[in-house]
């Protein structure tokens, strides 16, 4: 189905005149979940675009993301076996910009090429802002190479993230000691945030309880984790302070490119690591000004322990969609 997306202007889903019923009921379908209570009850987030790349792609929850990422890691896996030899292979050549643009466009026999060419039809719909917003980048944004994320690595992370979960949760869920950073642009921006510091950084005061940060950190620690909104730490200096609290992993949230950047700096240092992606990048970084972005409360839920959420059954041919 084409036509319809979200208006990065306004930030929400928007049908084109001539969506027909059917359109609209499809995308509107409600998804199959477990019944009984659990912490993730509460109101959904309207679709939101990001600067670049947006979870909700054409449907009203992400669930449909996160369901395709999961069975494309499963078909991508028959071509290079093992999920440490793919991981391997992306943080190999993920930093190689025109090599990636080559092996998306042309079957040249390489794995890469497998990789991107499955990835790029079925991820598209969540990363349409990404070559608008790169067209638009001023000198200046050199330095920063996270602004500079291209498509190819956008889905590349997008698979990074999910191999990584699949290779670092059980031995993240055994840890001792088990943080999360959780990213500060979470919060209520219709009120002062009244967060107070922690031993590591700052903590959730639970001042609003519509805040997304409060009702983060209010999952994880009923999961046993305990959430810190990442504003001051540097990773090395929080790492070091930690080795005192014995082993220990890390749960991160954050946009795509800063997930996946953290995400391997915890694994280059073997520590068990996690992450779940913002539904939308919308922060001062990429926006010019804070945005109200959201996260899968459910996802997370399932992430940090909390039991797995089936996947509806799925034809192979909607990975192509």
């Amino acid at each position: 189905m084409s036509g319809k997306g979200i208006s990065p202007e306004k930030g929400l889903l928007v049908y084109p005149a001539g969506s027909t019923g059917g359109d609209i009921i499809e995308i509107m379908r409600p998804v199959k979940r477990k019944t009984g209570t659990s912490p993730v009850a509460g109101p959904f987030h309207a679709p939101l675009a990001g600067k670049t790349y947006s979870l909700f792609g054409n449907a009203l929850s992400t669930d449909p993301y996160y369901d395709r990422v999961r069975r494309l890691a499963n078909e991508i896996l028959r071509i290079v076996p093992g999920e440490e030899s793919l991981l391997a292979l992306i943080r190999k050549t993920g930093g190689r910009k025109r090599l990636l643009v080559k092996a998306a466009r042309r079957a040249d026999g390489t794995a890469i090429s497998a990789v991107l060419r499955m990835l790029g039809p079925a991820l598209s719909p969540y990363t349409t802002n990404v070559r608008t917003h790169l067209k638009g980048l001023s000198l200046l944004s050199v330095t920063d190479p996270r602004l500079r994320t291209t498509e190819e690595q956008y889905h590349l992370h997008m698979l990074e993230i999910e191999l990584a979960n699949r290779v670092h949760r059980d031995r993240f869920l055994q840890s001792g000691f088990r943080i999360a950073l959780l990213p500060h642009c979470l919060r209520d921006f219709r009120r002062e945030c009244e967060s107070v510091p922690g031993d590591l950084d700052a903590v959730c005061a639970g001042c609003s309880e519509t805040c997304l940060l409060h009702r983060v950190s209010a999952l994880l620690r009923e999961a046993g984790i305990h959430p810190y909104i990442w504003r001051n730490a540097e990773l090395g200096s929080l790492f070091r302070r930690l080795e005192g609290k014995g082993d220990f992993g890390v749960l991160g949230i954050a946009c795509l490119p800063e997930l996946a950047w953290g995400m391997r700096a915890c694994m280059e240092r073997k520590i068990p690591v996690v992450g779940i992606p913002l539904d939308a990048n919308r922060c001062m970084r990429w926006m010019g000004r804070f945005e109200e972005t959201s996260v899968s409360l459910e996802r997370l839920w399932e992430l940090a322990g909390g039991g797995r959420i089936p996947i509806a059954p799925q034809d192979d041919d909607d990975l192509r969609t």
